[in-house]
C-alpha cells in the first residue's frame, strides 16, 4: 500500500496538540490519542461515550518502545516474535515510572498492548514521541469500524481527521491474552487459539469473567447494529433481514451472506459491514443462520452473541 506522507503529518500535527485522530489498523480501525495525555485519553472516552471502567488499548511501534512502560516474559517474546506486528494484544504489568494516562487504565496497574500490522498505522507510530491509546472507532457497545465511511457515518465532524487506509483486511478485533500468570484469552479475536497455543505449547483457557474487566471485549452487550438479532434461526420472520454463513440459492433482497462459499476469514472480514448494512436499509431485526463453532466462527458467534443482548 502507497503511504501518503501528507495525509501522515497532519495525523502526526494534530496527535502531537492532544487531539483525537481515527487511524486504519489490519483489524478495525481506531480513534486514537497521545496514551501519555490525559487530555487525550478523556477526548477518546467522551468521543465513543464509553464506561470510564472501559480500558484502552495502547499500541507501539515495536517492543523496544514498549520496554519503558512495562514489564514481559518468555512467553509474550514468543507471541511476539511469531505474531507481531499482527492482530493480538497481550495484558502487561505497567511498571512503576510508566507515564501511561490513568485514565486509559482505569486506575490499573495492568496495561493492554498492542503492535498493528497495518502499514499506515505502523509509519505513523513510527514517527511519534509516544504510543497510541486506539480503542475501535465507534460508539460504545456498537459495531465496529471497518472503513473511514464508518467512522465518519458514526462520527460525522467530531473527530478532527481520519487517516485513510483503506478497509480493514481481518474486519474483527484482536485476540486478547493475558500473560501475567497463566495465560488466558479475554477476548477472541482475528488471531485463532490454535496458533497462539501452537507456540506456547500449552492449552489456554478462555476467560468468561467480568468482575474485573481488564480490556476491551468483556462486556456483555457489545457490537450492537442497534437492532435485536436472533441466532442460529433456520425460519425468519417476514421483513425481517436475514444473514447466512454463505451465499444460499438465488439472491433474495432480504438475504445478506458473509462469503460466498463458506469462509470463516472472508465471513470474519464482512461480519460489521454487513450488519451496518442491514441496519442502514431499516430493516428492523436480524436472524442469523447458524455459523460453524471452529477458528474464526468462534470470534464471529462471540460477537453476535453480544450484539443479541441488545
Amino acid at each position: 500500500m502507497k503511504i501518503n506522507l501528507t495525509n501522515i503529518k497532519k495525523s502526526e500535527k494534530l496527535l502531537n496538540i492532544g487531539e483525537c485522530v481515527a487511524i486504519p489498523t489490519e483489524t478495525v480501525y481506531g480513534l486514537a490519542g497521545n496514551a501519555y495525555s490525559n487530555s487525550a485519553c478523556k477526548k477518546i472516552f467522551k468521543l465513543k461515550k464509553r464506561p470510564k471502567n472501559n480500558p484502552l488499548i495502547v499500541h507501539y511501534y515495536n517492543k523496544k518502545n514498549l520496554k519503558q512502560d512495562c514489564s514481559y516474559n518468555r512467553s509474550f517474546l514468543k507471541l511476539y516474535k511469531k505474531f507481531c506486528p499482527g492482530p493480538i494484544t497481550f495484558i502487561l504489568d505497567l511498571k512503576k515510572g510508566s507515564k501511561i494516562s490513568k485514565i486509559a487504565t482505569n486506575k490499573l496497574n495492568t496495561l493492554a498492548v498492542r503492535f498493528p500490522k497495518h502499514p499506515v498505522a505502523r509509519c505513523l507510530l513510527k514517527k511519534l514521541n509516544f504510543p497510541l491509546a486506539a480503542p475501535s472507532a465507534n460508539l460504545s457497545s456498537r459495531v465496529s469500524s471497518v472503513s473511514s465511511s464508518d467512522v465518519k457515518e458514526d462520527f460525522g465532524k467530531k473527530i478532527k481527521y481520519v487517516l485513510e487506509g483503506g478497509r480493514s483486511t481481518i474486519g474483527l478485533e484482536s485476540t486478547i491474552i493475558d500473560l501475567r500468570d497463566k495465560p488466558s484469552i479475554l477476548r477472541l479475536g482475528g488471531l485463532k487459539i490454535s496458533e497462539i497455543q501452537k507456540v506456547l505449547n500449552k492449552k489456554i483457557k478462555i476467560s468468561n469473567t467480568n468482575s474485573n474487566i481488564l480490556s476491551p471485549g468483556q462486556f456483555k452487550i457489545h457490537y450492537s447494529p442497534g437492532i435485536p438479532v436472533r441466532l442460529n434461526i433456520k425460519k425468519m420472520k417476514k421483513e425481517e433481514a436475514y444473514i447466512s454463513i454463505k451465499r444460499e440459492g438465488k439472491d433474495k433482497p432480504n438475504c445478506f451472506f458473509l462469503s460466498k462459499n463458506g469462509n470463516l476469514n472472508e465471513a470474519a472480514k464482512n461480519l460489521y459491514s454487513t450488519l451496518r448494512k442491514i441496519k442502514k436499509k431499516n430493516y428492523k431485526s436480524i436472524a442469523v443462520g447458524k455459523i460453524p463453532n471452529k477458528g474464526l466462527g468462534k470470534t464471529i458467534n462471540d460477537r453476535l452473541m453480544r450484539a443479541s443482548k441488545f
